[in-house]
């Protein structure tokens, strides 16, 4: 099964009027290639009509839909009649589209195993490369999850939201120790005057 950023499979393939439908006639637009299991069954009838009921929205985002199925040009006819539907449904009676994007697997229905479609839809982006992939689709809700998609400024799946980041504790800084001014040096003592040597006493005298 082809991933986002892988280039997507080529194809021409009839649709429901019988033209020939082909990816590369829709280069520099989104294509929304869904595949789904049989015509005018329940589950297949309601994502149809879903896709049919938001098309305006997709083509104003840019996209062009195209339905796939194993099911015949004959019977794709009568389905996109009775319902309405504005979009190419393409016949895979041979399910070599479907084998290309790796949809044409085994499944179980009761217990019984056989191999069929399984239900998924690519988003094409407009230089040919898978933008997303929807597995095994749901049909509740699917429709509006691909609109939101394309409607995201790249036509990407919507990121979640990143947790706000917690802001970091303050850092405790000790303030900076203040130095006590230097003390200052006592003078020099001026040295001691030296005293004077004493005076010899007179000497008397002497009588004649």
């Amino acid at each position: 099964m082809p991933q986002a950023g892988d280039k997507a499979p080529g194809f021409s393939l009839p649709d429901q009027s019988g033209a020939t439908v082909s990816l590369s006639q829709f280069k520099g637009r989104h294509v929304v290639l869904y595949f789904y299991p049989k015509d005018a069954t329940p589950g297949c009838t309601t994502e149809a009509c879903d896709f049919r009921d938001e098309h305006s929205a997709l083509v104003k985002a840019g996209a062009v839909v195209l339905g796939v199925s194993p099911d015949s040009v004959a019977s794709h006819q009568k389905f996109a009649t009775k319902q309405g539907l504005p979009f190419s449904l393409l016949a895979d009676p041979e399910h070599a589209l479907a084998d290309a994007y790796g949809v044409w697997g085994e499944k179980s229905l009761y217990g019984r195993k056989f191999m069929g479609l399984i239900r998924a839809t690519f988003l094409i982006g407009p230089e040919g490369k898978v933008v997303r992939v929807w597995p095994k689709v749901k049909v509740a809700g699917h429709v509006a999850e691909v609109l939101a998609t394309l409607q995201q400024p790249s036509g990407a799946a919507p990121a979640p939201k990143a947790p706000a980041a917690k802001k970091a504790p303050a850092t405790v800084t000790k303030p900076a120790a203040v130095k006590k001014p230097a003390a200052k040096k006592a003078p020099a003592k001026a040295p001691a005057a030296k005293k004077a040597p004493a005076k010899a006493p007179a000497r008397k005298g002497t009588r004649a």
